[in-house]
């Protein structure tokens, strides 16, 4: 039986008096990529988002319901939010480079959180820019401006960014939704080396892509939770009339 690592119990969300999520209860299991599927406005980017407390940045926000990481609630009042946000990394849809070097992209995090490796940030720096597929791409210019990179090159930068914190889990909103096909498959590609060590929940609005990277999913309509279970079972054999039509494209 797969470990779980992050348990939603009855969530719900609000913005203003719209119900975004009705209900949600969920299990992601640790390790593995668990992919939140189902047509837009049906609450994927706001369910992955209360799973590191980034909705309470926004106004007239209103939530019930639990979120345990490793079985605690992370919306109690005495938890740190910024220590939440450190174990639990995002990786943004767009690519958003802090305005500095290469180097600095990466070693920002573990300087503010003061997890420097004993001192040493180079070694550091290149172990994050291999996990993110870019170190051979930038070994030679690590000093140069971040913004002189492509797109593709900026969001593994980000990954390499948002690892260097050391997360145990990595919350993915459409991350290759800006990129290139071959930059897409760049991402794809690192997200299944990573898998191995530490828990990946991907936001997707390309089916294709959920088949290609999921072991778990997650598949929401309108706000509800219809069917969530290993990938296999849900794209094989939903047992949702819903699910069923919607991967075969007759709804959403």
């Amino acid at each position: 039986m797969l470990e779980t690592h992050i348990r939603i119990q009855d969530l719900n969300v609000w913005y203003g008096s719209h119900q975004a999520l009705k209900g949600i209860t969920a299990d992601i299991p640790a390790r593995g990529i668990t992919a939140i599927i189902g047509p837009s406005g049906c609450g994927k980017s706001t369910l992955l988002k209360s799973l590191n407390r980034l909705l309470e940045e926004m106004d007239e926000v209103r939530m019930t319901g639990q979120i345990l990481l490793n079985g605690e609630d992370i919306y109690r009042p005495d938890v740190d939010v910024t220590e939440v946000r450190t174990r639990i990394g995002l990786l943004a849809p767009k690519p958003f480079p802090l305005p500095m070097s290469i180097y600095e992209n990466v070693a920002y995090g573990p300087r503010i959180h003061n997890r420097r490796n004993g001192g040493h940030m180079a070694p550091l720096v290149e172990r994050h820019l291999l996990e993110a597929g870019l170190w051979e791409e930038v070994r030679d210019r690590l000093q140069a401006p971040a913004s002189r990179l492509s797109t593709g090159q900026k969001q593994r930068l980000c990954l390499a960014r948002a690892l260097a914190v050391e997360p145990e889990v990595l919350l993915c909103d459409e991350p290759t939704s800006a990129l290139d096909p071959i930059s897409a498959q760049r991402i794809e590609a690192q997200l299944r080396d990573l898998k191995a060590r530490m828990t990946i929940v991907v936001v997707t609005h390309l089916l294709r892509q959920a088949h290609r990277l999921a072991d778990h999913v997650i598949f929401l309509w309108l706000g509800e939770l219809v069917e969530s279970g290993p990938a296999a079972q849900v794209f094989n054999a939903p047992s949702d009339e819903r699910t069923r039509a919607y991967l075969a494209g007759d709804i959403g």
